[in-house]
């Protein structure tokens, strides 16, 4: 960078359809980019308040050590991924990749373990190597999300929350031993009763679980009211409709991977989700990956997804600035999940 590059402007570009974003200045290197970060940490604050998502572009990030370089500027302290649900590859220093699913995969839009107590507040996504085609990092506002849902689903989750239904197979998904990063029955069992999760094991060895949490909650910072769960993302009526069905045949509809319904137990319509789905996609923004790219994101205030991609991708990714969930003023109280004692049928608790 320039003598005095660090204090060179903070100039945030805004457009239609696409992340807010900041171009940094040519740098000499990840120091001096690092130092112009910091000493734009204000605006870079401000920025990711009131659009929930800012493009760094321009910084040489190239491997996972400069992107670390970054995400210590960017992130106070890093958090880690709880009740892991896809796969990633722990690259080191607290670096992941994005997720190992197949390119030809669309990854629905989604906040960060929003069915954990403890959440990371800021994601982190960097590009080492763009793909050839698709593969963007979508983003959404979640308080543009929230206004744009039908009003009868909002009430119902501000009233009843969402409830999450998980059956651990060793054949699809993942197995509860990489979920939970313990081959413990007794580890998952006291994880489970501190996180307010109803766990049974099953006569295949496999685990069940229950747990309703709110789909709404406010931001510690600005206190806004924003979406934030996974209840479209984890529903079945947003499979493939073939996968739905081979899946409903294998497992039945209450053996599924994962489910999503109110947090009374009630189960959601097909139309109810593509409501859902029709508000994401309208607050959708995304932009195409170029190399040393890096997408800071709230993970309050933004929901992220991926696009379907052709040839190679490398995007890494770090979270942190872990947030509980009663700090975040949630219209509904998380709990676990019962079974009556006659039936596999969920109820909230």
């Amino acid at each position: 960078m320039r003598s005095g590059g660090a204090s060179l402007p903070f100039r945030l570009m805004v457009e239609q359809g696409r992340p807010a974003q900041a171009r940094v200045p040519e740098c000499d290197g990840i120091a001096d980019a690092c130092a112009w970060l910091t000493s734009h940490r204000v605006e870079i604050e401000q920025a990711l308040l009131d659009h929930g998502a800012l493009l760094l572009r321009g910084l040489p990030v190239r491997d996972v050590e400069t992107f670390a370089s970054v995400r210590d500027v960017l992130i106070a302290q890093p958090a880690p991924y709880r009740e892991k649900a896809t796969p990633r590859s722990d690259l080191g220093s607290a670096v992941f990749s994005s997720t190992d699913l197949p390119p030809a995969q669309a990854i629905q839009l989604h906040n960060e373990n929003s069915y954990t107590l403890n959440f990371p507040g800021r994601l982190l996504f960097g590009c080492l190597d763009p793909p050839d085609t698709g593969g963007a990092t979508p983003v959404a506002d979640v308080r543009t999300v929230l206004a744009a849902l039908p009003p009868g689903i909002v009430e119902t989750v501000k009233r009843a929350g969402w409830s999450l239904v998980c059956n651990y197979h060793d054949q699809v998904s993942l197995s509860w031993k990489k979920a939970f990063a313990t081959d413990s029955r007794e580890a998952v069992e006291s994880y489970c009763a501190d996180n307010l999760i109803q766990a049974r094991w099953t006569a295949d060895g496999g685990l069940a679980t229950r747990q309703v949490r709110p789909g709404i909650i406010h931001h510690p910072v600005t206190g806004e009211p924003v979406w934030f769960n996974h209840l479209a993302f984890w529903n079945s009526w947003s499979l493939d409709e073939m996968v739905r069905e081979a899946l409903v045949d294998e497992y039945g509809v209450d053996g599924l991977p994962f489910e999503t319904r109110y947090g009374d137990g009630r189960r959601l319509s097909r139309a109810e989700i593509a409501g859902i789905t029709a508000a994401y996609d309208g607050a959708t923004v995304r932009e195409p990956w170029r190399r040393g790219d890096v997408l800071l994101v709230d993970n309050i205030l933004a929901a992220h997804g991926r696009d379907p991609f052709r040839g190679s991708r490398t995007i890494v990714v770090a979270m942190g600035d872990a947030v509980r969930l009663a700090d975040c003023a949630p219209t509904v109280a998380p709990a676990a999940g019962q079974w009556p004692a006659d039936e596999g049928e969920f109820t909230g608790r």
